[in-house]
């Protein structure tokens, strides 16, 4: 079964009953929806008047369910997820510690592979120039000393929008990208926490500030999913500097989006908890490869 993900974008109150997420009119107490804690991977939080019962909060964390909160732009400002989502957590994260350095570097290789071809696809599909593209990809090394992942993303973002910096606090769509990424982080870490995984360690990423650098790494070959949305969006409605509750859902429509993997066609949030799955396996040697979306 394909899990839920969950918007609140108005002010309420949320509360569990019979195993039901129910959503409360803070004023009337009209109970205007409700869906079953067992169907939601993702709880979205988007306004500074939601009140949630801390029975409903222990209800979520014991499902793995991840809730996001907002800030005052409507991006993700927050993540909460269980401490541990798997039986088999310490003997799992016991073999995430020992991975050596030479496998997390071809790890990372893998990892940066992928995500250069994905962005290849966006441009050749779009009939941007792509063949600098596979200088790149043939010249990426174990722990790619030499940046190719770098060099290549700077080529993909000068090439795929007309007159674009892709920064953080830049114009339009940089709001967009920014909004899609932070869900998708939120995906991966969920699946990273399901898989037995501790998503702080990361394979690349090394930051002491960051939390999620294990999420960070393996949802790198995921960003073109939400480029691909964000620039089917711009082609149709034009740039957009408001992030409204329209291009929010527009979004977070990512975690259903079926992405081909393992040459299956799955829903993203299925094929990320697949790539999480197979990196645990890489870490106690029974696979060599993880596995990884191709866009198509």
């Amino acid at each position: 079964m394909i899990k839920r993900t969950i918007y609140i974008g108005n002010p309420a109150y949320l509360k569990i009953k019979q195993n039901q997420l129910l959503i409360q009119d803070p004023e009337t107490n009209a109970i205007k929806g409700s869906v079953p804690v067992e169907d939601l991977a993702l709880l979205m939080l988007d306004h500074y008047q939601i009140t949630i019962s801390n029975q409903l909060l222990t209800r979520l964390q014991g499902n793995n369910i991840a809730v996001i909160n907002c800030d005052a732009h409507h991006l993700p400002l927050g993540i909460m997820l269980p401490l541990y989502g798997h039986t088999e957590h310490s003997e799992r994260v016991k073999y995430q510690l020992e991975a050596s350095i030479p496998l997390k570097k071809q790890l990372w290789k893998q990892t940066v592979e992928q995500k250069i071809k994905n962005q290849q696809a966006i441009l050749k599909m779009n009939k941007k120039s792509y063949e600098q593209m596979n200088y790149y990809l043939e010249n990426i090394k174990s722990g790619d000393v030499t940046n190719m992942e770098g060099k290549a993303a700077q080529y993909y973002w000068k090439h795929l929008f007309n007159d674009f910096t892709r920064e953080r606090f830049g114009s339009a769509p940089n709001n967009l990208l920014n909004f899609g990424y932070a869900v998708l982080r939120s995906i991966v870490a969920r699946a990273l926490i399901s898989s037995g995984l501790l998503p702080v360690l990361g394979i690349f990423h090394k930051n002491k500030y960051n939390p999620y650098c294990l999420a960070d790494d393996i949802m790198e070959p995921y960003r073109p999913f939400i480029d691909k949305l964000v620039f089917n969006y711009t082609i149709m409605n034009g740039m957009s500097n408001e992030l409204s509750k329209e291009i929010r859902a527009y979004l977070l429509n990512i975690a259903t989006h079926d992405v081909l993997i393992d040459q299956v066609q799955r829903p993203l949030m299925v094929a990320v908890s697949t790539t999480t799955a197979s990196l645990y396996k890489c870490f106690t040697g029974e696979l060599r490869q993880i596995k990884y979306p191709e866009l198509d």
